[in-house]
């Protein structure tokens, strides 16, 4: 079984994550892992904290010369602005002195160091607060902060790497920010052009429009959303299943997505658009048995793709096609009015610190990770292997059985004659 488990805080010591199951062999370096650090840090309408971080990945353990071999899997993050909170943040109790000195830093008004209690409307500083019994919402935001995702980009890289040595790949682009949106027959970049990109968008007039509505919101005081899209290529038939609920390789993905933070929903293929269209607009037409071609194997192929490649709950071969619905964040320049978290009375505004404009780019790296993630858990569910090799292996038979059966098939319809299934032959 894979699995994988993310610990830290925003502004602990650091953030680190373990990956479970993997199979020995998978190629693991601090570099690839890096790549996709930085691409979560980048995107216009990102706050200063992307210049203090510089995020990497140490490799702890589960990895030897290069190679996963079998064992658990660990990553640990360092986080540069640890330095500037070491008292506030600090593990163990403190001592007499260093309480003193703490309560000398709150005297002063220290930002870092006086209780968070006005809770920001849109976070989980109220409910998490009320939750666990917390009279400072300090305890929550260091854990509901989305910093908490970098563990999951690193985790998600390692598993690119699994994925990609099985011809699965995943990548992503901005659709929306504000009202500006991705026109499809706009969209001429490449994977490579969208990529360097300064909101990661295919489509360069709908990225102009984009910047718009950043800079909108900031002269506002306020922040915007938008949506990402992930699309997985590569992806066999027969991931997950329609046999129970919680085997369903589509409610996988939408649980993975919409846990990311400020994602408030998900869409597969043309999403809520289905309920506009009548359902011969809708369905996917199944041609047959494509040909191979244009570096394509042979394959059951659709006539179009509006089903997302996911149907009845399992990946159907076609590209998986996954959105998600990113919100304004919460913590505004110009915060909204709100209430003490241990008064119980009205306040003119909410806690600030410094925050983001628009986070949708970096969303859609973390929207990488999660299907990344997901893709492996039901890979290695369906495939496993003790090694990269002999999953490998286990794919390559399974899409040539396939083949086999349909010959099998075939070869028993047509000597059955006129008497069809049951007949007398």
């Amino acid at each position: 079984m894979f699995r994988f488990l993310t610990a830290g805080e925003s502004h602990g010591p650091a953030l680190s994550v373990t990956l479970e199951g993997l199979p020995a062999g998978v190629t693991v370096g601090a570099e690839s892992i890096a790549a996709d650090l930085a691409r979560r840090q980048r995107g216009y309408g990102r706050g200063a904290r992307m210049s203090i971080e510089q995020d990497r990945a140490e490799i702890l353990g589960g990895v030897r010369h290069g190679l996963t071999m079998g064992s658990p899997v660990l990553l640990l993050i360092r986080n540069r602005d640890w330095e500037n909170w070491t008292r506030v943040m600090q593990v163990e109790r403190p001592s007499a002195e260093e309480a003193a000195e703490l309560a000398a830093l709150v005297a002063d008004s220290n930002r870092r160091a006086v209780p968070v209690t006005k809770v920001r409307p849109g976070h989980a500083d109220l409910a998490g607060a009320l939750k666990y019994g917390f009279t400072d919402v300090r305890n929550v935001l260091e854990r509901a902060s989305a910093r908490e995702t970098t563990a999951r980009v690193a985790a998600g890289a390692v598993c690119r790497a699994f994925l990609g040595a099985l011809g699965i790949e995943v990548w992503s682009f901005t659709a929306q920010v504000g009202e500006a949106a991705v026109d499809p027959g706009e969209a001429t970049r490449t994977r490579e052009e969208t990529e360097a990109s300064p909101l990661r968008c295919p489509d360069v007039a709908a990225e102009e429009r984009m910047m718009a509505e950043i800079d909108g919101a900031r002269s506002a005081g306020d922040t915007v959303g938008g949506v990402f899209q992930v699309v997985a290529t590569g992806v066999p038939i027969g991931l997950g299943s329609y046999v129970h609920w919680d085997r369903r390789l589509d409610g996988a993905l939408a649980r993975a997505i919409c846990s990311i933070q400020s994602v408030k929903g998900v869409e597969f293929g043309l999403g809520f658009e289905q309920t506009r269209r009548r359902g011969s607009q809708v369905h996917d037409v199944i041609v047959g048995l494509a040909e191979p071609g244009e570096g394509r194997e042979r394959r059951w192929a659709h006539r179009t793709n509006n089903a997302g490649g996911l149907t009845g709950g399992v990946s159907n071969g076609e590209p998986l096609v996954v959105r998600g619905a990113v919100k304004p964040i919460s913590t505004l320049a110009r915060p909204l009015p709100s209430a003490d978290l241990r008064t119980g009375q009205a306040v003119e505004t909410a806690h600030y610190e410094r925050s983001d404009i628009s986070v949708v780019p970096a969303a859609g790296v973390i929207g990488e990770a999660m299907v990344l993630l997901t893709l492996t858990e039901f890979v290695l569910e369906k495939f496993g292997g003790d090694s990269l090799p002999e999953v490998a292996d286990n794919l390559a038979r399974y899409r040539e059985r396939t083949l086999e059966v349909l010959a099998e098939a075939a070869g028993e319809a047509a000597g059955t004659g006129d008497g069809g299934p049951g007949g007398d032959g």
